[in-house]
């Protein structure tokens, strides 16, 4: 899919956290728009997708100026107490276009000027590599949470074909590790799986969350249902995991892999 790029000059970068997100003071989106383009991404559902009058995935907005407006930002917000961000809630800060606008790496050069006292980095993208400079100057207060949905590329280009293989993410979970930077493994949604999934984690991070559609599309699976996910998962003959039960066994056998307390559900694993 090709995608349609604009440039946009925001008049806000920091959000005020809400909902799924009200653990945090602010959410930052780098982009508008991802040409990841999964199937089953709730944002399909919301007005920045709906009113776009484009598919979902065929175009990104480029926030011009990010760095200089995040930083008039913070420096207000920080001015009133603790700031987290969760960046990104609705684009991915690694998607393609990020190679060349390098939207994300300005902002992250903004924070270690003026660290927040947590941020979780949210993607899918082994491009997160290219940062590792930046995020151990954040230290502890950074955590780079790496969606890995399943352990199976069948599943993942049935679900997700523009989004970066399985392999390439654990490997960048690796480097990640190597470096020093605090990880965690964001199986959001949790996709078809084989046996071997809960080790296969193991070896890269600490710390796993797990959600699903049912938990974590923010009304109890109904905005995903209208997305027409259930249909994929017929023509896959995968039905028993589209209900709202399939989570547990793959969370239990997390569970007995990692230590106690890295194996967290939906919300309370995304929190700072």
């Amino acid at each position: 899919m090709n995608t349609l790029v604009a440039y946009k000059q925001p008049k806000t970068l920091l959000n005020k956290g809400t909902g799924f997100l009200e653990g945090y003071s602010h959410s930052l989106n780098p982009y508008s728009g991802c040409a990841f383009a999964c199937s089953y991404c709730y944002v399909r559902g919301m007005p920045v997708s709906l009113f776009r009058g484009e598919v979902w995935g065929s175009w990104v907005d480029v926030k011009q100026g990010a760095a200089e407006l995040f930083r008039k930002e913070m420096a207000r917000a920080q001015a009133k107490g603790p700031v987290t961000i969760f960046m990104s809630s609705s684009t991915d800060p690694y998607q393609p276009i990020e190679y060349k606008e390098r939207v994300t790496r300005s902002l992250l050069e903004a924070m270690v000027d003026l660290p927040p006292d947590f941020l979780l980095l949210q993607t899918r993208s082994p491009l997160v590599t290219r940062d590792i400079d930046l995020l151990q100057r954040l230290g502890r207060g950074v955590r780079v949470s790496m969606t890995v949905e399943t352990d199976r590329e069948d599943i993942r280009k049935a679900f997700s074909p523009s989004a970066p293989p399985i392999a390439g993410r654990l490997n960048a979970l690796r480097q990640l590790a190597e470096a020093g930077v605090p990880t965690q493994v964001a199986v959001a949604p949790l996709l078809p799986c084989s046996d071997g999934f809960a080790e296969t984690l193991r070896s890269v991070t600490e710390r796993v969350c797990v959600d699903d559609y049912f938990m974590g599309d923010g009304s109890g699976g109904k905005r995903t249902k209208r997305l027409g996910i259930g249909k994929l998962y017929e023509e896959l003959g995968l039905q028993e995991w589209y209900e709202p039960a399939a989570y547990r066994n793959v969370y239990d056998r997390l569970a007995s892999v990692f230590p106690a307390g890295a194996v967290l559900i939906s919300q309370e694993g995304f929190l700072p």
